[in-house]
């Protein structure tokens, strides 16, 4: 075969770029937490990742072997996942055959010439080596293994602390498109997401590169507020649904209902005219639902679209990095961003080599109530307790945040109990585990570190009925205390399996881009044995038992994710029915409970004349059927009209759901009849 010069230059430029690579760090709230470290020997990288932040992270080696084009033919990656889960990933190209194996799949197909394979636990330096090959490819697009397409768009030039450099958005892999900087070689300078990855030496400008990703993110979320929200000039007429009521857990008979200006303004009869100037919405007998709750979330941009097109209308943020939070919420307020409605709550980590990177770490008793008074003169509901605080500090905060207005959750310091926590002033304990470790926890374990889930195990042999579960029952009863379950992340965490599709994600994953679909199919702990492998699953089933006997006994339960995509929220109610609920109740405790609790439910958590427009249309009955949720065909939110088809579509997820038939008066803007970019940023080259 001739090699001409042209392609020697290519591959030397190349091999350049690649050489010229450095380490890299990865950052949270301004601190490192891990290190990606590149050794380049020849085509031979060898790769060393580990992350430590908040008591867990990835830690694996890698081993590449690049062929002439710069893609790997050989691709080795060992160590354990996020969670402690064992990675043993693989591909190799040889004889014109490309092999893979992961925890999610394997496979092998015939390729002429090696093809981009999309690793399933790749270090961030994978970006860099998956953007530098769209660069060379037509459109910056690239079909690539095990399926799957990804683009390359370019955001913006720019010159940052003395570096020039090009930002991209990287989509195609997850969820959220990822941004990149990428030096003039292609080398990857930085990836800008919650945790910062920069190459080392420009640590110190963490906060600049924050303010710069938040500046690109917000420039992308306002053009897909300007594609997706569609506020209406005119009153929208919505006919043919039936109303799901709270307080009756019933469905109405068929109705019509009329929003003007972000309210709901008449509910009548389902075949009651349309005066001339209404736009009509025909919900085909569905049901229309209030905005759903989030009641354990930790928002960023990209969260709010997803957020919405599930029906998730309101989140309680249980922890964020403030000024980001803060930046958000307005944008939110002002309408410049597809965001649900924020209720705050202010984070207090204490300080240990496991801190959680975000809020605010006081160094003393002192510093922490000063903390309160900051949350609270800035309109935070709550204050969260987290893994490091010294318990010793609980009542005194708790007391100044009741002083002020505030209620205090959180989970269970390190080396304290549930019990103690409520007696220092819990108004709840976060996350189902976080209450159920008060039982199953000898006395010095360190929940920390992942103990605090895989210790969750223990649960298969616990006794519900034993004194030192029914003393904390009696003593949330008696002080009013509820439990945000999370139970849908437990499940994820305690009943994934390599290779298979969760029983969280069933009703989702299969729409998912590839890079998200094929991570969540693994085991997040590592099993030693299919014994050990049904004690994880008998001890889940105790976790619903437990969430059972809160309920019997009137402990409020409020759902959350931990997870801020929407759909997990879907699970999360679909768990609550697993537990003995009834459809009806779920949908109660999901809308108006949760208002009532927060305060809110003269405007929001049913639908009544008067209210805020917040609710969305679903088909068939949900009191009957709580996985209706999954096919959500229409949203409003502030009485803006939302299609959850076209938010689906700027994030690649195939949608679940077609849009209702609307006879639009005056939409502004109107709905686009051209096909939606699958990126959000551009023409889709697949329609």
């Amino acid at each position: 075969m001739r090699i001409t010069l042209a392609a020697l230059l290519a591959a030397s430029l190349w091999s350049a770029a690649i050489q010229a690579e450095e380490s890299l760090s990865i950052m949270a709230n301004g601190e490192t937490v891990g290190h990606v470290t590149v050794s380049a020997k020849g085509a031979d990288r060898d790769i060393d990742y580990a992350v430590s932040n908040n008591g867990r992270g990835p830690r694996h080696k890698e081993h590449l072997t690049l062929g002439g084009d710069g893609l790997p033919v050989a691709w080795a990656i060992d160590g354990n996942s996020l969670m402690g889960g064992a990675v043993h990933e693989a591909l190799q190209w040889r004889g014109g055959v490309e092999h893979w194996v992961s925890q999610a799949d394997q496979g092998e197909t015939a390729a002429a010439h090696p093809r981009l394979y999309i690793a399933n636990d790749g270090s961030p330096w994978a970006l860099g080596l998956y953007a530098r090959a769209l660069l060379k490819a037509p459109n910056h697009s690239l079909d690539v293994l095990p399926t799957g397409t990804l683009r390359l768009e370019k955001a913006r030039s720019l010159v940052f602390d003395g570096q020039a450099l090009d930002a991209y958005y990287l989509s195609g892999i997850e969820l959220t498109p990822q941004l990149l900087l990428l030096d003039r070689k292609g080398g990857l300078f930085a990836v800008l997401s919650d945790d910062v990855v920069v190459r080392q030496g420009f640590e110190k400008d963490y906060a600049a590169l924050r303010s710069l990703g938040e500046e690109i993110d917000l420039e992308r979320l306002r053009a897909v507020q300007k594609q997706t929200a569609h506020p209406v000039d005119a009153p929208v007429r919505i006919r043919n649904v039936r109303l799901f009521d709270p307080h009756s857990l019933a469905m109405s008979e068929p109705r019509s209902v009329v929003v003007y200006r972000g309210r709901i303004t008449t509910i009548e009869a389902a075949d009651a005219p349309a005066p001339d100037g209404e736009a009509v919405i025909d919900g085909e007998g569905g049901s229309l639902v209030a905005g759903l709750h989030d009641m354990h979330a930790h928002d960023y941009l990209w969260s709010g679209p997803l957020n919405i097109a599930a029906g998730v209308l309101s989140v309680r943020d249980l922890g964020n990095n403030n000024p980001k939070l803060r930046q958000l919420m307005d944008g939110a307020e002002r309408g410049e961003i597809p965001s649900p409605h924020i209720i705050a709550s202010g984070f207090l980590e204490g300080r240990s080599p496991y801190s959680a990177r975000f809020g605010i770490i006081p160094e003393t008793l002192e510093d922490g109530l000063k903390a309160v008074h900051w949350y609270a003169d800035r309109g935070f509901n709550q204050i969260k307790i987290y893994n490091s605080m010294n318990p010793d500090w609980v009542a005194p905060l708790s007391a100044e945040a009741r002083k002020l207005g505030l209620r205090t959750v959180g989970h269970v310091p390190a080396f304290a109990t549930p019990d103690q926590m409520i007696e220092a002033g819990y108004d709840e304990v976060t996350h189902v585990n976080q209450l159920m470790l008060g039982w199953l926890l000898v006395p010095g374990e360190d929940t920390r570190t992942p103990l605090r889930l895989t210790a969750l195990a223990r649960a298969a042999d616990l006794d519900l009925g034993a004194d030192k579960v029914r003393h904390t029952v009696a003593l949330m009863k008696s002080r009013d205390v509820g439990l945000d379950t999370t139970l849908s992340i437990v499940e994820q965490l305690m009943e994934s399996r390599a290779g298979q599709v969760p029983d969280n994600a069933v009703a989702y994953l299969d729409h998912m881009p590839i890079g998200y679909l094929r991570y969540h199919k693994r085991s997040y702990v590592s099993f030693k044995d299919t014994a050990e492998e049904a004690r994880y699953d008998a001890a889940f089933a105790k976790v619903l038992e437990t969430v059972t006997m809160l309920h019997k006994e009137g402990i409020k339960l409020w759902p959350g994710t931990d997870n801020n995509i929407g759909f997990p929220l879907h699970r999360e109610l679909e768990l609550y029915v697993k537990a003995g609920l009834s459809p009806a109740e779920v949908l109660r405790i999901a809308t108006y409970d949760c208002d009532a609790y927060l305060h809110r439910d003269q405007d929001y958590g049913s639908l009544e004349r008067g209210k805020v427009a917040d609710f969305f249309l679903v088909p068939g009955d949900p009191t009957q059927d709580i996985g209706a949720l999954h096919q959500i065909r229409l949203v409003m939110q502030d009485g803006v009209i939302y299609y959850p088809d076209e938010i689906y579509r700027v994030y690649g997820i195939r949608p679940f759901a077609a849009a209702p038939p609307l006879k639009a008066a005056s939409l502004a803007p109107a709905r686009n009849d051209e096909p939606l970019s699958r990126s959000g940023f551009g023409a889709d080259d697949e329609e």
